[in-house]
């Protein structure tokens, strides 16, 4: 069975029933809501870009020289050494900004901004400026999970007493820790939603024994290909609501991180398992077989990639690893899994072999476009605008509309 997208929504909800009553962090005790979230009444901000330390000259959300090949923290930079979190500061479940903020990237109680990340994810991981904004543009505006106004996201948990300009009226804004909207199912080393009680973004050392053991010990995009869909498949045997959505492709944009980002230049950019497990927060103790969780991290001595990592980067990377082994779109539904669909590139819940990067690329933005309303677009157009213009800068006319046939509206 298979489910088109262009449908109203309800039409989804009534194939797959459990989707109706599902809510984000919606209050209470539940993982991740707003009374468990950790709580720091001193927030301070990222450390302040210091001229001593450029690193890529990022600052102030602007764009940076995009050359990298430098070790992060730089000897002597004192303010980004790494600290770990307390009890009162916020983590989620994306490794790479968990270690941004455990080094004071961005702001080390978990409560950062858009210009934050820009700054952040360029002057550690040298990513490209256009897929930097393509990042906290999807995370702060399409999926809601920050504030529109304020610019600023919860890595992790309910916090929208802090991020919202005005929760009253915002209503909840649920941090990266929300469920379908960056975190799914069938993650690397995160369980599923439902089956784990809500919690979707804890680090779960079995998941990551169960990653290393299928790679090899080597984290490149064959291994982790293969491991994607050897977690598909798990997921959607074991959890009978298991979901794996069309922003499921973002899966393996970020999966790519793990080899494209934290391989160390000190080490040839081999993604190994030492430095994967350090950005992961992956320990195992002397004798042991298992893994613990510990505060991510920057490993010592570590140089980053020497290129930005674009948004046509990213789009050719979730080509590559999703053809190496194909998974559907769709969700489990009274035992059968319904495959959905998004024309011209998603059908019967398979990604169309022919697409180009560019036909990613239009994807993409699609996707994040669909939860925009119209009310925001003075807010989001000049995003989108400056990003359009980057991409022809870059790659030329061809990606005149984000690379899709016309402009998206």
């Amino acid at each position: 069975m298979r489910i088109t997208l262009f449908l109203p929504i309800v039409g989804v909800a009534t194939a797959l029933p459990w989707m109706a009553d599902k809510r984000q962090q919606d209050g209470g005790a539940q993982p991740g809501g707003p009374i468990t979230c950790p709580f720091n009444p001193d927030h301070k901000p990222a450390e302040p870009w210091d001229p001593k330390f450029p690193y890529n000259w990022a600052n102030l959300g602007l764009k940076g020289k995009g050359k990298g090949g430098y070790q992060v923290p730089a000897p002597g930079d004192y303010a980004h050494r790494f600290i770990p979190p307390t009890d009162k500061d916020i983590r989620g479940p994306c490794p790479g900004l968990n270690a941004l903020a455990n080094h004071g990237f961005i702001a080390r109680d978990g409560i950062t901004t858009y210009n934050e990340l820009l700054d952040g994810l360029q002057n550690v991981y040298n990513v490209g400026y256009d897929l930097a904004n393509f990042l906290a543009a999807y995370a702060i505006y399409a999926a809601g999970l920050g504030d529109p106004v304020t610019r600023k996201l919860s890595i992790g948990c309910d916090a929208t007493t802090r991020t919202s300009w005005a929760p009253s009226i915002t209503g909840s804004e649920p941090g990266l820790d929300g469920h379908s909207k960056m975190e799914i199912d069938a993650s690397l080393t995160r369980n599923d939603f439902f089956p784990a009680g809500g919690d979707d973004f804890t680090f779960n050392g079995t998941l990551f024994k169960m990653f290393e053991e299928s790679v090899g010990g080597i984290f490149d995009v064959d291994g982790i290909s293969k491991y994607r869909k050897e977690r598909w498949l798990q997921c959607r045997a074991e959890n009978p609501q298991f979901y794996f959505p069309i922003l499921g492709i973002f899966q393996y944009g970020a999966a790519s991180f793990v080899y494209e980002l934290f391989p160390n230049g000190n080490e040839g950019y081999v993604p190994n398992l030492h430095n994967t497990a350090s950005f992961f927060g992956a320990y195992k103790p002397p004798n042991s077989n298992t893994y613990e969780s510990v505060p991510e991290r920057i490993p010592p001595n570590w140089v980053n990639r020497k290129t930005p990592y674009t948004l046509l980067d990213i789009a050719a990377q979730i080509a590559i690893m999703y053809f190496k082994n194909p998974v559907g779109f769709g969700g489990n539904a009274g035992g059968e899994f319904i495959g959905l669909s998004l024309p011209p590139y998603i059908h019967d819940g398979a990604l169309n072999s022919n697409v180009t990067d560019k036909d990613v690329a239009c994807l993409l933005f699609q996707i994040i476009s669909r939860p925009i309303p119209s009310t925001l677009n003075g807010v989001v157009t000049p995003v989108v605008e400056a990003l359009e213009t980057l991409l022809i800068s870059l790659f030329g006319t061809q990606f005149a509309n984000l690379g899709c046939p016309f402009r998206l509206t």
